[in-house]
């Protein structure tokens, strides 16, 4: 599999990046036994890049991932987690945790403070059993920018310097802020949910550019789009964005769909395909909570996507003519 190195460190990553949401029970539990599998799986493949975060199913899809990475090689694997919320124990009661399927034992606390964030990167540590985080992201800040950038950020350059942790960035679904980030702050990366993908091209208008500009390397995540991009063809009841699609994101959908199927191709093929062509893109990250879901990532990122498909897609008006395409 290929691989890249983040902005202008030594940080390497593959092109293929396993999100750990599906692990912390994402919607829908996951057992010890299965997400085992699937990391396995996902090694077996060749990915190596693994990121998670103390919200995925507070703090499960961490310790699940440390159950398996810490018997690799430290050197060979490069591993994502993120600050901004800290756990806090309380009681379940019986209760389930927000979207995710697990015991509600802990509360999330919004805390991007120099000592909040420190407090978070020890608390992870310790769920995962390692000794060092590769990269470490401000996570989901859209409502807490300013504390993020005024706090959280020279928190994380401050780990940087001391070699805690190889790069620092942020992870968001706001691209006008990711933007803000990359101008006025030193990052490495940042990753983009649902901001470039095959539907989804509003990041080439600011934040895309900024990256090049700077030297700062982005991950694509959420290149399905809740959903709508993941089978071949959408069905009626498809969500994008969280939401349920509009009708003119459906017909756009089944558009490319139709395209994708003249050329021999899959949508999800084409998904994956798409946001790796430019270069400030260094992976894409795909959620995963099985064998078969690693191994389908797999068949789809290996796919052969022939140059016509995207002319096709251009000459339609389906693909923003700014967008670079695969060769």
């Amino acid at each position: 599999m290929r691989t890249n190195l983040l902005g202008n460190t030594t940080v390497e990553v593959t092109e293929l990046g396993f999100g750990g949401g599906p692990l912390g029970g994402l919607f829908e539990s996951v057992d010890d036994e299965g997400a085992t599998a699937a990391l396995s799986a996902a090694w077996d493949s060749g990915i190596r890049y693994f990121d998670t975060a103390p919200h995925y199913g507070i703090g499960h899809s961490e310790r699940r991932f440390g159950e398996v990475l810490r018997h690799k090689a430290r050197g060979e694997y490069t591993l994502s987690t993120k600050v901004g919320r800290v756990l806090v124990p309380q009681e379940a009661n019986g209760r389930s945790d927000e979207d995710f399927e697990v015991p509600a034992t802990h509360r999330r606390v919004w805390d991007f403070s120099r000592d909040g964030v420190r407090r978070s990167v020890e608390d992870s540590l310790t769920r995962l059993g390692l000794d060092r985080i590769d990269v470490l992201y401000l996570h989901d800040a859209e409502d807490h920018f300013e504390a993020a950038l005024r706090d959280g950020y020279p928190a994380l350059a401050e780990l940087r310097s001391e070699g805690v942790v190889g790069a620092i960035g942020a992870g968001m679904y706001h691209a006008g802020m990711l933007t803000t980030l990359v101008r006025e702050a030193d990052v490495d990366v940042v990753l983009l949910a649902s901001g470039y993908t095959l539907l989804e091209h509003r990041s080439l208008d600011d934040l895309l550019p900024a990256c090049a500009e700077r030297g700062v390397s982005v991950f694509a995540a959420a290149i399905f789009n809740s959903g709508i991009l993941a089978t071949p063809r959408p069905p009626d009841d498809a969500y994008f964005d969280y939401a349920p699609a509009s009708p003119e994101v459906l017909r756009r959908a089944r558009r490319i769909a139709d395209v994708c199927e003249a050329h021999g191709v899959t949508l999800p093929e084409a998904a994956m395909a798409f946001p790796l062509a430019h270069p400030v893109v260094a992976g894409i990250i795909v959620g995963m909570r099985s064998v078969t879901e690693v191994r389908r990532n797999i068949a789809s990122l290996q796919a052969e996507v022939p140059p016509g498909l995207w002319a096709d897609l251009r000459g339609e008006g389906l693909v923003d003519e700014r967008a670079p395409l695969p060769a």
